[in-house]
């Protein structure tokens, strides 16, 4: 909750101060008043706001390599899907032998570079499955946020969008939460002020992923950005490691096994050539 409230401040200021984003966010409801784009598609935001739920409930259970692992294999799995049909609005991708492997070699490349962490996680079948459902999620999310994206044709009037319908969302889940168990926000207030920037990265996030996927598709957008979430795991180990943090030579490999899914994906220069 905190991290989408304080995120649609942050894409908030950026809507008001920019004539053709304010201009792009009206311009989504003239989709839908069109009925060019449907209405159901607005709700985008809240399939972000759940993978963030189900996070903070299946973390604990089973521990963050396994829900990595487990997510990752549903965002793959639902990306050959979308692309498929087009959900995203660009052009249909058929399930070819080479993108499954694609898809396969960077789930492997997942599971490398976090092996030295499954030590630490407890398998859980429940768990898992609603991890590899949270994945899905995601891999709709991205599809159709490029759909919005060719209607507003300013990526953080999307952006926007979906911390509108994220954050009530996760308000409403807060609230139910809150009557049930009664447990205060205490914690937060001794927070330190950094872990209030997390929203404002997902903003730049989900506004960058809007136009990316328009012309990439979901599944090759999928191989590159977990190359860059494993390129910037190892970047943190470096700069600002956690007490007892090694640099692991899993994670290093795992980046190397990504790229090459990319490769595999026939999407590189290297690979046209």
């Amino acid at each position: 909750m905190v991290s989408f409230s304080t995120g649609l401040i942050f894409v908030t200021i950026i809507v008001l101060s920019r004539r053709k984003t304010r201009a792009g966010f009206g311009l989504i409801f003239t989709a839908v008043k069109s009925k060019k784009l449907p209405a159901w598609q607005l709700g985008a935001g809240v399939l972000g706001a759940s993978f963030v739920a189900m996070q903070t409930h299946v973390v604990p259970i089973a521990g963050v390599a396994l829900f990595t692992v487990a997510s990752l294999a549903g965002q793959t799995a639902i990306s050959l899907f979308v692309d498929k049909v087009g959900l995203s609005g660009g052009k249909k991708s058929a399930i070819s032998k080479r993108r499954v492997i694609a898809a396969l070699i960077t789930v492997i490349a997942v599971i490398v570079s976090a092996w030295d962490r499954f030590s630490m996680s407890t398998f859980s079948v429940a768990a898992i499955f609603l991890a590899v459902l949270a994945g899905t999620w995601v891999g709709v999310q991205r599809a159709l946020n490029a759909q919005i994206n060719v209607y507003s044709t300013q990526s953080f009037a999307t952006s926007q969008l979906n911390f509108i319908t994220g954050t009530l969302f996760l308000f409403i889940l807060f609230f139910i939460r809150y009557l049930n168990t009664g447990q205060p926000l205490s914690k937060l207030v001794s927070a330190p002020w950094w872990v209030y920037l997390g929203g404002s990265i997902g903003v730049i996030y989900i506004a960058f992923s809007a136009t990316a996927v328009q012309h990439m598709g979901v599944l090759v957008f999928t191989l590159f950005s977990v190359g860059g979430m494993l390129v910037g795991s190892l970047i943190i180990d470096l700069v600002a490691p956690t007490s007892g943090t090694d640099i692991s030579w899993y994670l290093i490999a795992g980046i190397l096994l990504t790229y090459l899914g990319v490769i595999a994906n026939g999407q590189s220069r290297f690979s046209r050539r």
